[in-house]
């Protein structure tokens, strides 16, 4: 494999979608301080302790890392979606996790993180124990959410991508009064490498409770025993027509009848956010530009003609 793939391929490395930041952010791994008693802060390390450590599936962790309390900055500093570098001090270097829930009052924050056969970080954060130090810098910004800016906001995620469109439903969740409404469209290779339950079951209560607002439906390469959590998996990868069926809009029929007719409705405001294995993502919108810059849009969504005001690499 030529260099340059080599590093693509290994900056992916359990980056739960916020792969960008690598570039966008100079790495201080060899260079930056670290503070026992100062706030979380992009621009030095703060150590964090292992308080949870979880085997959900093959390859695939649950793993909490907790700050003193006193160290969590004030909540202004984060804005959904944000992410934390980790670093592996036995060799120097960090990659981008995100956490599920942000961070609590108490310090807590909760990764899903998967083991890659190269993926450095990801492995030594694997061999972490109940107890042991971990360095981590942070809040850094993946993408700014702002509320009601889109009628609709349709996410597609692959793999552990999943976890900044968990973080930012987990926040808009507990903001009823937004009226946007989300779709997610996620695909694994088989059920056994589904998000753990953890991750799941609040999607889909959220899902039939409120399905106005948020539906979801999962997608896999191989169905290879009875689905999780009474949800049937569509086989197969998300494709085009997968896609084109988010963007069914449907209303009454007295209402298109009375009032649409008077008064022409301006076209929804939608929002494609993307987040997975290179792949996926060079087949949904494209691949990314220069340094993971947003490049055209491009795939499925450049056939369908949503342009870079529209859609959004992860």
């Amino acid at each position: 494999m030529p260099p340059i793939q080599r590093l693509r391929a290994a900056t992916f490395i359990g980056v739960a979608g916020v792969t960008a930041l690598y570039f966008f952010y100079p790495s201080p791994s060899k260079s930056a301080s670290t503070f026992s008693d100062e706030p979380l802060s992009p621009s030095h390390f703060t150590p964090a302790s292992v308080t949870s450590t979880e085997s959900c599936g093959p390859n695939y962790r649950l793993i909490t890392l907790t700050v003193p309390p006193k160290l969590v900055p004030p909540k202004s500093s984060f804005s959904t979606i944000w992410s934390v570098f980790i670093k592996d001090d036995d060799i120097q270097v960090e990659r981008p996790y995100t956490p599920l829930e942000g961070i609590d009052e108490h310090g807590n924050m909760k990764f899903w993180i998967k083991k890659y056969p190269r993926g450095e970080v990801g492995r030594w954060l694997h061999s972490k124990q109940i107890g042991d130090k971990v360095e981590l810098r942070g809040p850094l910004q993946t993408w700014l959410w702002k509320d009601e800016a889109w009628d609709e906001v349709i996410m597609i995620s692959g793999g552990t991508g999943i976890t900044p469109f968990y973080q930012l439903l987990h926040s808009t969740f507990q903001n009823m009064p937004s009226k946007t409404r989300f779709t997610l469209l996620h695909s694994s290779r088989s059920p056994s490498e589904f998000p753990p339950p953890e991750i799941l079951v609040p999607l889909i209560d959220h899902s039939r409770a409120n399905p106005e607002r948020f539906q979801m439906r999962l997608f896999v390469d191989e169905i290879e025993k009875e689905s999780p959590l009474g949800v049937t998996p569509q086989l197969g990868r998300i494709d085009r027509q997968a896609i084109e069926s988010c963007l069914e809009y449907k209303t009454s029929w007295w209402h298109r009848l009375f009032w649409e007719r008077r008064q022409p409705q301006p076209p929804p405001k939608v929002l494609f956010l993307v987040c997975g294995p290179e792949p996926m993502i060079n087949a949904i919108a494209g691949p990314y530009g220069r340094n993971y810059s947003q490049g055209p849009v491009l795939g499925i969504l450049g056939e369908l003609g949503f342009t870079s005001t529209q859609v959004r690499k992860l």
